[in-house]
């Protein structure tokens, strides 16, 4: 029986921690727009299609961020990767808050995007690599309370930033150091990155056996360091080249769709929406003021990150499916509500409420445990560039949903038959297919990395 090692634990941390920055800066960057793009759209004079592009236009970067990171991440290793998203980070949140004109600005924002990608495909693939098996699905879900208490901070940013001055102060001025503030976060995970190790599953399989044997003592003991190192070894001497056979066989072809279906059904579900233009919703919707839209925003980024936070407590006990088929249900039945007061006029005061159970749905379920099982499903020697491709499918779903719901939103007949509710009838559609997609998931909890690579090959 290998023993629970305190120091253990605590090194853990310690690494988890800052590879969860990365996720802090991945909500950070994507929900700044949120309290931005009333002013953009204001003073850059744009049109519905224009202000979906402003407000999208980080998510091209995210494509291609996450298209790069695979091989960055195979070749280079996953801790260079992180670094260069901080560095692209930083870049971006320096440039998009000084553009003279829509272009640069786009330019910056695709440059932030490309930190992003990188990040959000990294920040779980590095957490779950380096986790003992009992703490693997509570570690990574906090790398999504880190993208939630990003968000949830720049949330609070942006209404202090809009308060500091009147209207005008803001479509001139305001939104600019809204961008800027992204600034202090990303120096922070720079600086913090060079002094966590790299991932021993990755240090195995480019054939650095002591380095890795020598972190997994630090973070699972002496006697799981050993299990651990034996574990990855079998799988990579005697699986690589059984599973390199079969890269065209319909079993892996089978992963990459499951994947690549999971991640996409994560966005095109609705959750960006709310937590990019959540204040313009309740400004169109529901004729909230901008104070009181930024604010009830804040109040969902805080929903956000409490059933977060009771994912993260349940999904090692619970397991995976259980908690995302009840949130997916949640999510589905809320989208509906949504769809159904907005297309009936009775909206009112309901609309927070509903709003609030889909985001509660999607924390304790769908967000979290989405890049958990993305981190668990791919098979070692292909985890890193199957992750990328699953992830690049999430953030074109994510361009797509960000940039089609302004047009769906404002369309003349679109808002004539249905008050601005068609697109959660849309996003409720979805929620049944990810539903359908979740029954034929495995269940992940409790098992290793390589126990769930066996799986594949039955």
């Amino acid at each position: 029986m290998i023993k629970k090692n305190k120091n253990s634990l605590v090194f853990l941390t310690k690494i988890v921690f800052v590879a969860t920055l990365g996720g802090l800066l991945f909500g950070y960057d994507t929900a700044v727009i949120s309290g931005a793009i009333g002013f953009l759209q204001s003073h850059f004079e744009l049109s519905a299609a224009m202000k979906g592009w402003a407000a999208s236009s980080a998510l091209i970067g995210c494509v291609f961020g996450a298209a790069m990171s695979g091989w960055i991440n195979d070749k280079l290793g996953r801790k260079f990767t992180l670094i260069v998203s901080a560095i692209l980070f930083l870049v971006s949140a320096i440039g998009s808050a000084i553009p003279q004109s829509l272009t640069e600005f786009i330019i910056y924002r695709i440059i932030g995007g490309l930190g992003v990608g990188a990040a959000s495909m990294t920040s779980p693939l590095y957490i779950s690599e380096i986790s003992p098996t009992h703490l693997r699905g509570r570690m990574v879900s906090l790398n999504q309370l880190a993208i939630i208490l990003g968000m949830l901070i720049v949330y609070f940013i942006n209404y202090w930033i809009s308060g500091q001055g009147d209207a005008n102060w803001n479509i001139s001025t305001g939104w600019r150091w809204m961008f800027a503030s992204e600034a202090i976060p990303a120096l922070l995970l720079l600086i913090l990155l060079y002094t966590v190790p790299e991932s021993p599953r990755w240090l195995c399989q480019k054939n650095r056996i002591k380095e890795a044997e020598s972190i997994l003592k630090k973070t699972h003991g002496k006697d799981g360091a050993a299990l651990e190192i034996k574990n990855i070894l079998q799988s990579i001497n005697s699986n690589s080249s059984k599973l390199s056979n079969k890269l065209n066989s319909k079993i892996i072809k089978r992963i990459a769709v499951i994947g690549i279906s999971l991640a996409a059904l994560q966005q095109i579900t609705g959750i960006n929406v709310f937590l990019y233009y959540a204040p313009e919703i309740f400004k169109t919707i529901a004729g909230a003021n901008t104070d009181i839209a930024l604010m009830q925003t804040i109040i969902i980024g805080a929903v956000n990150l409490i059933f977060t936070i009771v994912a993260i407590m349940l999904v090692d006990k619970v397991g995976r499916k259980p908690l995302m088929l009840i949130g997916t249900i949640g999510m589905g039945i809320s989208l509906a509500s949504i769809g159904f007061a907005s297309t009936f006029g009775i909206v009112g005061s309901w609309l927070l409420p509903f709003i609030l159970g889909y985001i509660a749905s999607f924390a304790m379920s769908v967000g979290p445990v989405t890049w958990v099982l993305l981190s668990e499903l791919f098979p070692n020697a292909l985890r890193g560039r199957l992750m990328a491709v699953a992830t690049i499918g999430m953030w074109l779903a994510n361009f797509i949903v960000s940039q089609t719901f302004p047009m769906m939103d404002e369309q003349p007949w679109l808002v004539e038959t249905f008050n601005h509710g068609f697109p959660f009838f849309l996003y409720a559609f979805f929620c049944l297919v990810l539903f359908g997609l979740i029954l034929i998931l495995p269940e992940t909890k409790g098992k290793s990395l390589e126990e769930i690579e066996e799986y594949w090959k039955k």
